[in-house]
């Protein structure tokens, strides 16, 4: 049942990613980044409320920093979306844990704690092969800011990820990570939309219908693939479901031929599937070297899109 939890995680960040991509051809980068936050944090609100909950916390600062952190990336992720193919904006996402074993790897060497993992070495320069090949494309078509975007978004990413995980083992509940992150997208998205990031001659674009509902299904999905990915993180082996949420580059790419008839040259798939192995690669050794694949109980490893 936990591979399910995560397979629908992951068609659900796609389904969003679509929903970006469409919408930003109406809304600014930080208007959507607004909606989005907004329409999770009155969904959690509701839902904590009526069920008795409590949004206060003895780790503001903690909160504050995830928060921060996680909405830049959302920002670049959300900019890159609207400027790359979808199947390379999601890829280059994914590209956190990567990001995580090199922070690890670079650390334990400057440090000398510890000795050069060779497998992690291996998936780290694959990965950033794959990268090149990903975003020859895109350079060469004038889309190199978006590339650029896309790869700082997993970089910052990876630092939302380690302080979601603090996070979660200081006892705070996922509800309450993902309300106070929803909270500052909407008031980050709003402060730089008035900063001049909205229409010229008017505080926001105006909405039509079609417009709305991409609105509601972004933040929508975007809250139901973060429950989907908690639960699964919660009665799944942590390996079967780090592993699957790669299949979220699947589901994009086939979002991106669906919608917009996205073709790509051999050499992208080819660094798209570099990418993924490697990832793979990365977790599985991870994973591996930590309590031999067992479930760690008193963290929640990615409980967000960033």
């Amino acid at each position: 049942m936990a591979s399910l939890w995560m397979l629908y995680a992951s068609f659900a960040f796609a389904a969003m990613g679509a929903g970006v991509k469409l919408a930003s051809e109406f809304y600014s980068t930080s208007e959507l980044l607004m909606y989005r936050g907004l329409i999770g944090t009155l969904i959690l609100l509701f839902m904590v409320r009526r069920q008795g909950g409590t949004f206060k916390t003895d780790f503001g600062k903690a909160h504050l920093w995830r928060s921060l952190v996680g909405v830049t990336s959302l920002w670049l992720w959300f900019f890159a979306i609207g400027r790359l193919p979808l199947a390379t904006a999601m890829t280059l996402n994914y590209m956190a844990p990567i990001w995580i074993a090199a922070g690890m790897f670079v650390m334990g060497w400057w440090t000398k704690t510890k000795h050069a993992e060779w497998p992690l070495v291996v998936a780290i320069a694959s990965s950033f092969f794959g990268v090149t090949m990903v975003l020859q494309p895109a350079v060469e078509s004038n889309q190199w800011l978006g590339g650029l975007a896309g790869v700082c978004s997993s970089m910052i990413s990876a630092m939302a990820y380690m302080q979601v995980r603090k996070l979660g083992q200081l006892g705070e509940p996922e509800y309450r990570v993902v309300f106070y992150f929803s909270l500052t997208t909407t008031l980050v998205g709003l402060a730089a939309t008035l900063a001049g990031d909205g229409p010229q001659g008017a505080l926001f674009h105006g909405h039509t219908a079609y417009g709305f509902l991409l609105l509601l299904g972004i933040g929508g999905a975007a809250l139901i693939a973060q429950m989907c990915m908690t639960r699964a993180y919660r009665v799944g082996k942590v390996l079967v479901v780090a592993n699957l949420q790669y299949t979220g580059i699947v589901f994009s790419t086939l979002w991106g031929l669906i919608l917009w008839g996205d073709a790509f040259d051999w050499h992208v798939w080819l660094g798209i599937g570099v990418i993924l192995l490697s990832g793979l690669a990365a977790t599985f050794y991870n994973t591996r070297k930590t309590a031999r694949g067992a479930v760690v109980k008193d963290q929640d490893p990615v409980v967000s899109e960033s």
